[in-house]
C-alpha cells in the first residue's frame, strides 16, 4: 500500500473539486492511503488578490468598472472566495512532514499568469529543507490545476510548475493518450499530455466536467501506481 498525498490550493473550489477526483483515483476503492492536505490562503488581507465586494481598486471606472472587469464580474468574486474558503475548513493545512509521508504527490493549484501562484511558489520554497536533505527525490508526481478558458494558460501553468518540482528530484508523472481519449477533442474542456485541467470560465461560475473529473481520477491513479510499484521496488533491494 503506497502513501499518497493530494496537496492543493483553491481560491474558487474548482481546484478543490478536482482534488477529490484525483484522491479518489489514487485511492483506488482503499487499495492506498490517500491524505487531502491544502495550502493556506495568505494571512494578510492585503496581499490578497481577491478584494471585498465595491473594495477600490486602482484605475476602476467611475460607471463600475472596466468592460473587461465587467466580462469577469470582478465584483462577484469576493462571495464565492469567502464561501469556498468556508468550504474547505475541515482539510488541514499541508506541512514538510505530509511530503515527507508521503511516496507520491499530486499537487493542484489555480493558473494565474501562465504559472503557479503566489500561495503554491511560497510553499514550495518553505520546503527548501526537503530539497536539501533529498527527502523528495524519486517520488511520483502529477498535476492538475484550472484556468479561465482555453486559452489563458493550463498547459503553460502546467509545465512551469514541473521547473521546482525537478529541482527537488521528483519524477513526473502525465496523461497519455492512450488512457484519456477524452481530451482529444475540439470542445473547450481541459486536460492534456501535461495532467489535468478544468476550465472555470472568466467569471469563474462554470463546475467542471465530468470529463475532465475522470481524468483527473485516472491521474491520481496513475500517480498511485508509480508510488507502489516505486515502493516496491525500493523494499525489494533493502
Amino acid at each position: 500500500m503506497a502513501n499518497l498525498l493530494v496537496l492543493y490550493y483553491s481560491a474558487f473550489g474548482h481546484v478543490f473539486q478536482m482534488a477529490q477526483a484525483v484522491a479518489d483515483g489514487a485511492s483506488q476503492s482503499g487499495a492506498h492511503e490517500v491524505r487531502m492536505v491544502r495550502i493556506p490562503e495568505l494571512l494578510a488581507a492585503g496581499n490578497r488578490v481577491v478584494k471585498p465586494d465595491g473594495a477600490p481598486t486602482e484605475n476602476r471606472e467611475a460607471d463600475g468598472g472596466t468592460a473587461l472587469s465587467k466580462q469577469f464580474r470582478l465584483t462577484d468574486r469576493y462571495t464565492k472566495y469567502e464561501a469556498t474558503l468556508a468550504l474547505q475548513q475541515e482539510i488541514p493545512i499541508a506541512t514538510n512532514d505530509d511530503l515527507r509521508w508521503a511516496d507520491g504527490v499530486l499537487l493542484g493549484f489555480p493558473t494565474y499568469y501562465g504559472t503557479m501562484p503566489a500561495q503554491v511558489k511560497l510553499f514550495l520554497e518553505m520546503a527548501g529543507d526537503l530539497c536539501i536533505e533529498g527527502a523528495l527525490e524519486g517520488k511520483p508526481v502529477g498535476l492538475f490545476n484550472s484556468t479561465a478558458s482555453i486559452h489563458t494558460g493550463h498547459e503553460a501553468s502546467l509545465l512551469t510548475a514541473m521547473v521546482p518540482l525537478f529541482h527537488f528530484g521528483m519524477i513526473f508523472v502525465g496523461l497519455p493518450y492512450s488512457e484519456n481519449p477524452e481530451y482529444l477533442t475540439a470542445d473547450a474542456i481541459g486536460c492534456s499530455p501535461y495532467g489535468a485541467s478544468t476550465l472555470a470560465g472568466p467569471d469563474s461560475s462554470l463546475s467542471p466536467d465530468p470529463r475532465e473529473l475522470l481524468m483527473a481520477a485516472r491521474l491520481g491513479e496513475r500517480v498511485a501506481d508509480v508510488a507502489e510499484a516505486l515502493r516496491q521496488f525500493h523494499s525489494g533491494k533493502k
